[in-house]
């Protein structure tokens, strides 16, 4: 016999968290932090897909209207040009262009989206707005440049460097992981290929580890 605030009687008669568990209770591990954690999941997988689509779409529009959207690319040092620094991110010279982003946008998308929506878009605003300003800057006079690969850059950058900037040994080996499956688009930042917009991918790196310590994880002091 057990005794809880029942009073005395045979195992199993007491309230229900004396041997049992409650009605309706899932299994052991799904409780509301695993709940949580399956949302953010979801909610990071919806939001990265619906940008990829969204950049696949204005690529269609693109190509079916004589490229009407090329020209809202970054033309470096015109002042005029700095309202498209944000819609460059968006646009791509082709479609070969953006499929080389749709893979590497998909996945390293969701490893930065996955721990919070809004925390994201912060980080993807800095990496285009440093990215672009980098690229009005110091691309070529002349050159018109757009693509999501400065955000590609910026969104490794931050992986790599967000679990050393918040102290998480789980972030750390992520973005070890990132480094070794994605380590060799760094000489994308160097000036080695014609055509391709270093500065771009350059200062989307920096904007990347940047936005880490912008929005890195603010822990309460530890009490005496």
């Amino acid at each position: 016999m057990t005794y809880g605030p029942g009073g005395y009687g045979p195992p199993g008669h007491g309230p229900p968290e004396y041997g049992r568990p409650p009605y309706g209770a899932g299994p052991p591990g799904a409780g509301p932090e695993t709940s949580r954690r399956g949302a953010r999941a979801k909610a990071a997988a919806v939001l990265v897909l619906a940008w990829v689509v969204l950049l696949w779409l204005l690529e269609y529009v693109d190509a079916a209207n004589g490229h009407v959207l090329d020209p809202y690319g970054i033309t470096p040092r015109e002042p005029t040009e700095l309202r498209d620094v944000v819609p460059a991110a968006f646009l791509h010279f082709g479609f070969q262009h953006l499929a080389a982003n749709t893979m590497p946008l998909l996945i390293l998308g969701f490893l930065a989206a996955v721990s919070g929506i809004g925390r994201f878009m912060g980080v993807v605003a800095v990496i285009i707005l440093t990215s672009g300003l980098g690229v009005w800057f110091f691309a070529p006079a002349g050159s018109i440049t757009a693509g999501a690969s400065g955000v590609v850059f910026g969104l490794f950058g931050y992986l790599l460097v967000r679990g050393f900037v918040d102290r998480r040994p789980t972030w750390v080996g992520i973005g070890l992981a990132v480094a070794v499956f994605y380590g060799s688009i760094l000489w994308g930042a160097l000036p080695t290929t014609t055509g391709i917009s270093w500065q771009g991918h350059l200062f989307g790196l920096l904007g990347g580890v940047l936005a880490a310590f912008l929005f890195r994880e603010q822990r309460p002091a530890p009490r005496m």
